[in-house]
């Protein structure tokens, strides 16, 4: 199978490397230091016992037109930067292409072919214009929720935290060649990956923690298992999962977990830094709105208050603005003797 990664980073890069040593086609999209290092030394893996693996089989392109068509194409940017690779996505689009956003978050088609009284309906903070949705026609997305927690430690080098799955499913619902294609590509290379009906429950299910959990992290600077561990943190994070939740069935969506056993999950990976916070420390651009702000965004649709998960997105989305505009970064350093 012909795949194209785009974006080669912590998520794409584990993806992509592991596909490639399956002995899939694998192309990524990349750019700078990490174009730079793909093609001279393939892409290595460290993985959770500390073992590495290179996938030195891989081709590195800057420009979309470069790759060609692919058979399919798996999106691992974050949220924001999505609209930003939409107008060269074309490049990458033969006739029967499939597009796999592996990204977290309500992504821009989740009304798309649902049935309902939000049937279409685009969700604002995270398509503003339609333009990714003008990009991407429905017919060729295949959802996807992923599940793994890796880290970009240098150019064209992926760290593993945890984690192996990722579930698939077609928007309709239904299980078709193309999705069990994909699901047996991801298997052969080590990848847990289901093909499930429901694949905005699942989403939801993803998002529950994260919603909470990055945001809290990125003003607090805690570590997942800090903040499940302290008893205000912990608190704060069950609230604005118990409003999500609620927000969530009134869409329709079913929660197969409890929510006690949903922190205790995360809880469990330890003393991880998330990705906004890690987004925080390096002075990048937060995946804000897709994570946060599109459940706003939903509450206000359905009638569902949001006001404690309202609250912390405006004091995080005030720590981006100011980040942006100082073009800084913020660390937490220990202090010798204090």
């Amino acid at each position: 199978m012909k795949i194209a990664i785009v974006g080669a980073g912590a998520i794409g890069g584990f993806l992509g490397a592991k596909l490639a040593r399956a002995g899939e086609d694998v192309t990524f999209i990349a750019r700078n230091r990490n174009l730079d290092a793909i093609r001279a030394n393939g892409f290595k893996l460290i993985l959770e016992d500390g073992t590495e693996e290179v996938a030195s089989t891989v081709r590195a392109e800057q420009k979309m037109a470069d790759a060609g068509p692919q058979d399919s194409v798996f999106i691992t940017v974050k949220a924001h930067q999505v609209v930003d690779i939409v107008p060269d996505l074309h490049h990458l689009f033969g006739p029967d292409t499939t597009v796999v956003p592996m990204i977290n978050g309500i992504p821009w088609w989740y009304f798309q072919g649902l049935a309902g009284p939000h049937a279409g309906l685009r969700v604002a903070s995270v398509d503003p214009d339609g333009r990714i949705a003008d990009a991407i026609p429905q017919s060729r997305v295949v959802g996807c929720v992923v599940y793994p927690a890796s880290e970009l430690v240098a150019p064209g080098v992926v760290r593993v935290i945890e984690g192996n799955r990722f579930t698939l499913g077609e928007l309709d619902g239904t299980t078709t060649p193309r999705v069990t294609a994909l699901s047996e590509a991801l298997v052969r290379a080590g990848f847990k990956s289901p093909v499930i009906a429901d694949i905005r429950s699942e989403i939801w299910l993803k998002l529950w923690g994260n919603l909470c959990f990055n945001p809290i992290s990125a003003l607090t600077h805690a570590t997942l298992v800090d903040i499940c561990r302290f008893p205000e943190g912990r608190a704060l994070a069950t609230a604005m999962m118990t409003e999500a939740q609620a927000v969530g069935e009134k869409l329709g969506a079913t929660f197969r977990v409890s929510l006690e056993k949903r922190i205790a999950g995360a809880e469990s990976v330890g003393a991880h830094k998330t990705s906004m916070l890690q987004d925080v420390e390096h002075g990048h651009a937060l995946e804000l709105e897709a994570l946060v702000g599109s459940v706003v965004e939903l509450g206000r649709v359905t009638g569902v208050p949001t006001p404690t998960i309202a609250a912390i997105y405006q004091a995080t989305k005030l720590l981006a603005h100011t980040l942006s505009t100082r073009y800084g970064r913020l660390i937490v350093q220990s202090v010798d003797g204090g």
